[in-house]
């Protein structure tokens, strides 16, 4: 208590003498401002007559009358010099200092006589600037009190400020300096800065004292926290328990008694602790995060990669996300779905059909899958959808996940594949009535042949031709039913496919001639010969040739090549005419048995079906385009005005015959894109 009484004198007359010191010289300031602002205000007259001898009178007056003013000097508006009271000439240096009304009045000047309050105050009348007096003012006077205090209180106080010394070290020593390290530390967690040790360092720590070397306990070489803090610790007593369970354990231990501090050091060491627990979480947490970002950004280039619509619903249906699939199809950016509802995507009808499904998957639980179409313009879509309920770690529902995958293709393969299954149908149907009704056929073309020898009446003879004539085209009919219903047994045999070619031409040759159609062969002369039948090849190319020529009618051209694809071992036949072309919606049925766009009588619509089955058991592909494309229009490749953009079909054949197609030939690839 006596050293706090001290302690609190010395401070007490510390201050008192501070407030004393601080008192004389705010007085000498607010005299030297009196002085000034008075003189300021008498010199307004003068400035105004320009009386310079009154303005030198009320200057000299103030300088006589008080023995610490040091000089007084009056500028006008323009910093001109009117009047002074330097005897050994006016210092010019005085005019930059001291130039700002703005600043704190007086400002403190060191000159050769020694500390002056330099005092500058505006010469004014109502808001027009007349000029500034300057007043300097000696602090020697106010020194020599402050100093005269001090000295007084100086040795008064002596005894106990040097008490107060002794007590503020010893305390700073013992207190204050912990407590600022520890506040330090403090500052830098709050920085971030985890690796701070407020705690001091001990001579001897828990593995030297039990003399330990055991390097797989937690505590060895941790010179941070004590080994009381740690968990796992491997000292007989500590047991498996963590802190603060053990520290009834520990509070016997020889070691928690030898470095066991004061509240100070206790706060510090536990600081430091909860410092590296607090960092080890931290460094924990940032790597799960890393983790975490690198798994979503895996699990978003997925979504994003798949072709299928993934969506995201919460509980009010609101997307809260959308993969790139179903954003491109409905070319909108995730931005712009998420946070919106069906309502803002879809037409207001299957927005609500969404709605109504989405609620019942929200309260029943149950998953939805359906089958969906979506028409446009051009085409229409159909896709298989599956709307799952979104569960959390409780088991509640807290969304929707939606996946549509796009089965158009696969529901084009259905449909070729029930066309194909009819037309395989209609073929045996077909192939049973044409043999049935093949004999009768001929039974009536014979008798009606006979009967033509006997008759000798034109009129009826002509009646028996016209019978003739539609019972050879019945029986042609007939002949290719059974050809494309019947599976024949080909010939393997060695086939130039260049000389096929001009041998079918030079048969059909003169009657395009007389149509005005114009046949030109591009054929490649280093094409090896191939196995297969040749007289079905030929069959083909007759088929081709007669079709451009029935497109054509009249004037045009039709263009033959071949070519050896020698890296692939087969070869390409190109057959191209100038004629109206195929439309686009006609591509993908040229091939089926009895399509035909030629007029009624004109066509059975088999002919290229039967070229289809040739090509497929050489083990080929036959393919139209239309129009023709620039690869297949060659030079010498004539057009007229009026021809149309022509069509051409390929057919590629392999060199070694079918082989092993391992049930890779499919009408499917019949068209190209």
């Amino acid at each position: 208590m006596t050293l706090m009484l001290v302690f609190c004198g010395l401070g007490v007359g510390l201050i008192l003498s501070s407030m004393s010191s601080n008192a004389l010289l705010e007085e000498g300031r607010k005299r030297g401002m009196a002085i000034t602002s008075s003189l300021a205000y008498r010199l307004v007259e003068p400035i105004l007559a320009m009386d310079f001898l009154q303005m030198k009178n009320l200057i000299d007056n103030v300088d006589h009358q008080y023995d610490d003013v040091i000089y007084i000097f009056l500028t006008d508006a323009g910093a001109n010099i009117l009047s002074h009271t330097f005897t050994g000439g006016f210092p010019t240096d005085l005019l930059q200092v001291n130039a700002d009304f703005n600043k704190t009045q007086p400002i403190l000047l060191s000159t050769e006589k020694g500390l002056v309050y330099d005092f500058n105050v505006r010469v004014s009348l109502g808001d027009k600037y007349l000029g500034s007096v300057r007043l300097g003012l000696s602090r020697k006077d106010i020194d020599a009190q402050i100093h005269r205090q001090r000295l007084t209180s100086l040795f008064s106080t002596m005894g106990v400020v040097g008490l107060g010394i002794v007590l503020a070290l010893w305390f700073a020593r013992t207190v204050t300096f912990r407590l600022n390290r520890l506040r330090e530390s403090v500052e830098e967690v709050v920085r971030g800065n985890l690796d701070v040790h407020a705690g001091f360092s001990l001579e001897k720590y828990c593995w030297e004292l039990m003399d330990c070397n055991r390097h797989d306990c937690p505590a060895y070489g941790d010179v941070q926290r004590r080994c009381w803090y740690l968990a796992g610790t491997l000292c007989p007593n500590c047991g498996d328990k963590e802190y603060p369970f053990k520290m009834e354990n520990c509070r016997q231990c020889s070691v928690f008694k030898h470095n066991f501090g004061d509240e100070i050091q206790d706060l510090a060491e536990a600081f430091d602790a909860m410092a590296v627990t607090v960092k080890k979480h931290i460094e924990e947490l940032t790597e799960q995060g890393k983790t975490i970002a690198r798994q979503q950004g895996l699990l978003k280039t997925i979504m994003n990669v798949t072709p299928d619509f993934i969506t995201l619903q919460d509980k009010d249906l609101n997307y809260t996300f959308a993969g790139k699939a179903f954003c491109d199809y409905f070319k909108l950016d995730e931005a712009e779905i998420v946070g919106k509802t069906d309502a803002d995507i879809f037409t207001r009808k299957q927005a609500e059909i969404n709605v109504k499904e989405s609620r019942q998957i929200l309260e029943t639980g149950i998953p939805l899958a359906k089958e969906i179409t979506f028409k446009r313009a051009r085409d229409q879509k159909w896709f298989h959808v599956l709307k799952v309920p979104v569960y959390d770690q409780d088991g509640s529902i807290i969304g929707l996940l939606l996946t549509a995958r796009d089965i158009s293709m696969l529901k084009k393969f259905q449909e070729q594949l029930i066309q194909s299954q009819k037309m395989e149908d209609l073929g045996r149907l077909a192939g049973g009535v044409a043999h049935e009704i093949n004999t009768p056929l001929g039974i009536i073309l014979g008798y009606t042949q006979l009967l033509m020898d006997d008759i000798e009446d034109e009129e009826i003879l002509e009646g028996m031709q016209i019978i003739e004539k539609q019972t050879k085209v019945c029986r042609k009919i007939v002949a290719d039913l059974l050809g494309f219903s019947r599976n024949s047994q080909a010939v393997s045999e060695t086939v130039d496919v260049n000389e096929s070619i001009l041998q079918v031409v030079r048969l059909v040759e003169h009657a395009f001639f007389m149509n005005r159609i114009k046949i030109v062969c591009t054929l490649d002369e280093h094409i090896p010969p191939l196995c297969g039948d040749q007289e079905r090849l030929k069959q083909v190319w007759l088929n081709l040739l007669n079709n451009a020529a029935d497109v054509i009618g009249q004037d045009g051209a039709i263009h033959v090549q071949s070519r050896f694809l020698a890296e692939e071992r087969k070869l390409e036949v190109s057959i191209a005419d100038t004629g109206k072309g195929i439309a686009p919606e006609h591509l993908g049925r040229i091939f089926d048995p009895f399509f035909t766009t030629k007029q009624v009588g004109k066509g059975t619509g088999l002919g290229l079906s039967v070229s289809f089955g040739i090509i497929k058991d050489h083990g080929g592909t036959i393919s139209a385009l239309s129009p023709i494309p620039a690869k297949y229009l060659t030079a010498d490749f004539v057009r007229g005005e009026k021809c149309g953009p022509g069509a051409v079909f390929v057919i590629v054949l392999p060199l070694d015959g079918p082989g092993d197609k391992n049930g890779k030939d499919d009408k499917l690839n019949e068209t190209l894109p």
